[in-house]
């Protein structure tokens, strides 16, 4: 009775268990349920103020609540409401309103609604242009993300590919760089993008542009196209070609601050300094030393440029810490230069545009922009890291005189507010002479200051906007000297207006071009050398190699390729004649005589041996030889003989018809005007092309993913040869009353082995032995001690054990099959005993 009861007791302590599990399901199903009506109810264009009035879920609104967000900002308050409705949105906003938020939210709330898990594969991939701003997209994530259940990756260039690789298929959303994450999606063949719910591009302008264009189009044909897309972005593309790209489908178009009057923070002072291309390192370097208890961001042009300014003021010590941050760097290096600044309090950071989009560095005083921006788009980001979130900040934009004019156009068009300030003469300082002192003691500082020279110059060479960069007005003699370099480094692509007519012009004229050229300079040197004495040196210069012809055989040679007598050549016509009285030519053949043929084919009628054999060619094969023979049974070498065949295409009756047929004047004029008859074929066959190439992109996806299902499964495999080999124990069977059973051995087997001895154990396996009653236990003493004895009997005789696991004797009585020299051993030691 006794287990009776316990299991009954059992049974009724699982049943609240069970019963509390259901419901928990029933109460989050419930609690879905209400969540998607209230969205459903949702007005997008109310006007909401605060996270608490939006339909977010229970983690989603701790999560903010413990990082501290309870007001929304414009963008914010636009934007969410329709992302959690699933449209597709462009979103355009001021630098520093909240943008980030504006694309995480619903990218949180719409996995969670579905129940994503990961199982499920890549619910949303969110793609930045620079590692930095990935990296700060991913702790936001983390932060408001932290009381969901959803597996976050961050997936950017300068880690371990395989470290990356091993963790990508449990992810369900990914932060990422364009570059890394194509890499990713053609190498990793466990990362599953087929189910992508949403797909979110940060700085979109930056991502959709020649930058990045061939990049994220081979993401995008990786991706399906029955997903939400969101775009975010301070200055946002409203392009038909990229939102078509996109797959973009009835997009809303969330411009915040569109209506306003300025592009940029109204909390923003932005001021400009007319300064000289050869004063500019002065006016930085003064501007720096009387702010030294400031937080200040200074943009140049090119990664070369910031390694040398950084250098050189590091060693001039200006009393504040220096810092600098340019793509060539490890992505180590750069996080943790990021992370410095940002906890600085006063410091000074030389960048590239790696940081001119989308990072958050709290309190920063002033952004310098020394170089002058390639567009006022890229203006508006560099002045945006600072006056963050409706704080104070200060630009200043450094001008040549030859840039300003143009360049105050553009910035107005984009309702850019900026003022002109003059720099106090009396702070104003010189280290002109200091840099050139020591670029002449530090030959590595003088090699970055002629390739930050070098670098500026290509930059403004390759400026798309002539009338702001124009490079001959600039004084690059002077700029040299103000790097404290020697004098002007040559520069290799600068050849003048005509190079890039040069460029293209086509390989035939160029060739004939030069050989002009080449032919106007020998003559020169030739009428040069006539009045000087040539010396062995000249004429070693002078040699041709050796399989050129020589001028002197080349002037004996006619056009027609006959050879001219040496007399003749020289005008000596007596000599001529002298030698065609001695050799003289009795029959000459011209090239295709017809009487050359008819010798030869005389000649090769008088041999009986010869065969001619006709073959659907223009000529007859001739059969002279046993090598002619064998080439009659080889049908792959007498097609080179045979003439080539014609593709015909025939029609539904059968009639053969030529693949390009010429059509009667009279019925080409009956059908229209020949332009009009032309633009209709243009396009039908457009048409055609279109519906092939999406048929064709199908394909090409289908086979993608079948290839990428083969690798899956291959790398599958490979993981579980190398987990190392199974071990498969003996059969176990229940010890009674102190019964010892024999040695158990282990095997590495496979699978089919595994398979296999498990079926023959289980025929082999004796019946288990019935436990006796206490009436019997005087003869169960008896023949415990009896196997006892037979056991250290056992071990006294040697006995060859099998590598396979040990199987005890058939009972008596049954007949036994003897398969292998093992079995015979067993057997011959049984009838022994």
């Amino acid at each position: 009775m006794a287990p009776a009861q316990s299991a009954r007791q059992g049974r009724q302590a699982r049943k609240p268990v069970l019963n509390a599990r259901k419901l928990k399901r029933k109460r989050n199903e419930e609690q879905l349920a209400s969540l998607g009506q209230r969205v459903e109810e949702l007005d997008p264009k109310a006007q909401l103020e605060s996270f608490s009035e939006l339909p977010l879920s229970e983690p989603t609104a701790n999560g903010l609540a413990a990082s501290h967000y309870k007001t929304m900002t414009d963008i914010q308050a636009r934007a969410i409401p329709f992302a959690l409705k699933g449209a597709d949105i462009l979103g355009a906003a001021k630098t520093g309103s909240g943008k980030t938020l504006a694309f995480l939210i619903p990218v949180l709330e719409n996995l969670y609604r579905k129940q994503w898990t990961e199982y499920d594969g890549l619910g949303a991939l969110i793609i930045s242009p620079t590692r930095e701003l990935a990296i700060q997209i991913f702790e936001v994530l983390r932060k408001i993300g932290r009381y969901h259940t959803f597996s976050a990756g961050l997936v950017i260039g300068g880690k371990s590919l395989k470290e990356e690789q091993e963790r990508l298929a449990r992810m369900n959303i990914l932060v990422c760089t364009p570059g890394r994450m194509l890499q990713h999606l053609d190498q990793t063949a466990e990362l599953d993008v087929y189910n992508l719910q949403m797909l979110v591009l940060d700085e979109a302008d930056r991502i959709m542009d020649m930058g990045f264009q061939q990049t994220v189009d081979a993401i995008i044909e990786h991706l399906p196209k029955e997903r939400q897309t969101l775009l975010f972005s301070a200055t946002q593309t409203k392009r038909v070609s990229d939102l078509a790209r996109l797959s973009l489908q009835d997009p809303e178009y969330v411009a915040v601050h569109e209506s306003a009057e300025t592009s940029t923070p109204t909390t923003l002072q932005q001021h400009y300094v007319v300064t000289p291309l050869p004063e500019k390192l002065n006016t930085l370097w003064s501007f720096i030393r009387s702010n030294l208890k400031a937080k200040t961001l200074v943009f140049l042009s090119s990664g070369k440029q910031v390694r040398y300014v950084y250098e050189s003021f590091r060693h001039l010590q200006p009393g504040v810490p220096l810092l600098h941050l340019h793509g060539r760097q490890k992505q180590g290096g750069r996080l943790d230069i990021t992370t410095r600044f940002s906890r600085a309090k006063y410091a000074v950071l030389f960048a590239t545009d790696v940081a001119a989009r989308g990072l958050d560095f709290p309190a920063v005083d002033w952004v310098i922009q020394l170089d002058c921006p390639e567009d006022a788009d890229t203006y508006i980001h560099r002045v945006g890291r600072t006056a963050r979130y409706e704080r104070n900040g200060r630009a200043v934009l450094f001008l040549d005189p030859t840039e300003e004019e143009a360049m105050l156009k553009r910035l107005a068009q984009k309702k850019v507010p900026i003022e002109r300030i003059n720099v106090k003469a009396k702070k104003k300082q010189s280290i002109k002479d200091q840099l050139q002192n020591m670029c002449f003691k530090d030959p590595e500082l003088k090699y970055l200051g002629q390739k930050a020279f070098i670098s500026y110059v290509k930059s403004i060479y390759l400026q798309k906007d002539k009338e702001v960069f124009k490079l001959k007005e600039l004084p690059l003699e002077e700029f040299a000297a103000s790097l404290g370099l020697p004098g002007a480094p040559r520069i290799k692509f600068i050849k003048g207006e005509d190079s890039k007519a040069q460029k293209n012009q086509p390989r035939a004229l160029q060739k004939l071009l030069n050989e002009e050229e080449s032919g106007e300079e020998n003559g020169e040197k030739k009428a040069k050398k006539n009045g000087e004495v040539r010396t062995k040196y000249d004429r070693m210069f002078e040699r041709r190699n050796q399989d050129v012809l020589a001028d002197h055989y080349s002037k004996l040679i006619n056009d027609d390729g006959t050879a001219i007598a040496t007399g003749q050549a020289n005008g000596d016509t007596q000599d001529a004649d002298a030698d065609d009285e001695f050799l003289s030519v009795k029959r000459r053949y011209e090239a295709g005589d017809e009487g050359l043929d008819d010798g030869l084919s005389e000649a090769s009628s008088v041999r009986k041996d010869v065969k001619v054999v006709h073959i659907d060619g223009k000529e007859p094969l001739v059969i002279d030889s046993k090598r002619r023979e064998k080439l009659l049974k080889s049908k792959k070498k007498l097609l080179k003989y045979k003439s080539k065949g014609t593709k015909l295409i025939y029609d539904e009756e059968g009639n053969p018809h030529q693949v390009y047929e010429l059509e009667d004047e009279e019925k080409f004029k009956a059908q229209g005007d020949a332009k009009e008859q032309r633009a209709k074929f243009l396009e039908a066959e457009a048409e055609k092309t279109r519906l092939a190439d999406i048929t064709d992109k199908e394909i090409a996806r289908q086979k993608r993913r079948e290839k990428k299902e083969k690798r899956k499964a291959r790398e599958r495999a490979l993981r579980e040869q190398q987990a190392g080999p199974t071990a498969v124990l003996a059969p176990y069977e229940e010890e009674d009353e102190g019964d010892v059973e024999g040695d158990v051995d282990m095997a590495s087997v496979s699978e089919h082995d595994e398979e296999y001895e498990e079926n023959e154990e289980e025929e082999t396996r004796p019946a288990k032995r019935q436990r006796m009653s206490s009436e019997d236990d005087a003869s169960s003493e008896e023949e415990e001690e009896e196997e006892k004895e037979k056991e250290k009997e056992s071990k006294k005789r040697p006995a060859k054990r099998s590598k396979r696991t040990h199987k005890e004797g058939p009972a008596p009585g049954e007949p036994v099959e003897v398969n292998t020299l093992e079995d015979l051993e067993a057997l011959a030691t049984g009838l022994l005993e």
